[in-house]
């Protein structure tokens, strides 16, 4: 019997509007493609995400960055794929400890808001980098995620 896959969205600070858009879009279609996706974030973030999806219908399993980090280095926890969402250092740095827990795994970091170039050389780890700068329209960074994953680019 084939075990699940399992992917984890790690979101920042919730002050840029893209990256809720993009963390359901990335839900949904991991979902699609066979994924247990599980949402970590600090509890503002988790309070967007259950006004934003009550339901539950994208974004089914919610936990701390705390306890997505302790299910990993106590329990064992592990992913086939980390997408880790970041547009300040925090975020780089949130996603730095998760590519460390996690090495060996498929990792995206997305790099939106202003200062998103500014922000993308600061990496220091592997991985692929999706760099954007976009506050409110998610579609451009929409559009390189669907590439990257090979979901389809659409037009609008």
């Amino acid at each position: 019997m084939n075990e699940q896959k399992k992917a984890l969205l790690v979101l920042g600070c919730p002050e840029v509007p893209v990256q809720m858009a993009l963390a359901l879009f990335a839900g949904y279609h991991l979902g699609k493609e066979g994924y247990d996706v599980i949402t970590a974030g600090n509890p503002s973030v988790m309070k967007l995400i259950k006004t934003s999806d009550p339901a539950g219908h994208y974004l089914k399993q919610l936990t701390t960055l705390e306890h997505c980090i302790e299910d990993i280095t106590e329990k064992g926890a592990s992913y086939d794929l980390c997408i880790s969402f970041a547009h300040n250092d925090a975020g780089i740095s949130y996603a730095a400890t998760m590519r460390y827990l996690l090495p060996d795994i498929r990792f995206i970091t997305i790099v939106f808001g202003r200062e998103a170039t500014e922000l993308a050389p600061r990496i220091e780890y592997t991985g692929e980098q999706i760099v954007e700068i976009a506050v409110h329209n998610p579609v451009p960074i929409r559009r390189k995620l669907q590439e990257v994953m090979g979901w389809g680019v659409s037009k609008s």
